[in-house]
């Protein structure tokens, strides 16, 4: 990934927060078979002294997990927020008509060497986690014990365990840190007026700060 350096972000911490906070990724191999990618909801955990690991599961008829081997490398895009930004946003565009449209975004690329668990009791923790994490919002949470236990035993032999041990982590902000700072708020509170908060937020937050140092804000 093309990563200019007004756009970089490589705090471990800040893409960690922002991969659990966006953990849907899409998991780029290059197998036996050539090239492939799956989208996956991941977990990630913490590694003493390392980048962390990621674990997720796929169906055991998905060919993937047979395609790669242990060790191959991988690659796991988490994309957070993204928006078209018009010129007609910017204020300097309707002094001097130079202003051109762009795709605003944030994404985390996480690289690392897979390994294939397929053991009931790896693939029973990584859905229980999953589980657990993402109902853990809503009033009356989904149990894994709130189906009969043959029929999870049923479904977790029908899926294989993946992990991840992630070696590098890439991280770009696209938030117009290069353009002047009445630019970067015009557009910024045009996104928000249309609905594209999280992004424009974003935008507001290096508007207010020094546009050199702005980086991930959630």
């Amino acid at each position: 990934m093309y990563v200019p350096a007004h756009f970089d972000e490589s705090r471990n911490e800040v893409l960690h927060e922002l991969i659990k906070q966006h953990p849907f990724g899409m998991l780029v191999t290059h197998g036996a078979g050539g090239l492939d990618a799956n989208h996956l909801p991941f977990e990630l955990g913490a590694q003493p002294g390392g980048k962390g690991v990621l674990r997720a599961h796929v169906a055991r008829a998905n060919p993937v997990w047979r395609d790669v081997a242990d060790g191959d490398e991988v690659l796991v895009v988490f994309r957070a927020v993204d928006a078209y930004v018009s010129p007609n946003w910017y204020p300097s565009k309707h002094e001097f008509h130079k202003q051109v449209p762009t795709w605003n975004y944030m994404v985390v690329h996480a690289y690392g060497r897979i390994a294939i668990r397929d053991d009931e009791r790896f693939v029973r923790g990584v859905v229980g986690r999953l589980t657990r994490t993402h109902e853990a919002s809503h009033p009356a949470p989904w149990k894994m014990t709130d189906s009969a236990r043959e029929d999870i035993d049923a479904m977790l032999k029908a899926i294989v365990g993946l992990e991840i041990d992630i070696t590098r982590l890439v991280g770009k902000s696209k938030l117009g840190q290069h353009k002047d700072v009445r630019d970067i708020r015009g557009a910024g509170e045009a996104l928000k007026a249309q609905g594209d908060r999280a992004i424009g937020d974003a935008m507001l937050a290096c508007a207010d700060a020094s546009v050199l140092s702005c980086r991930f804000v959630e």
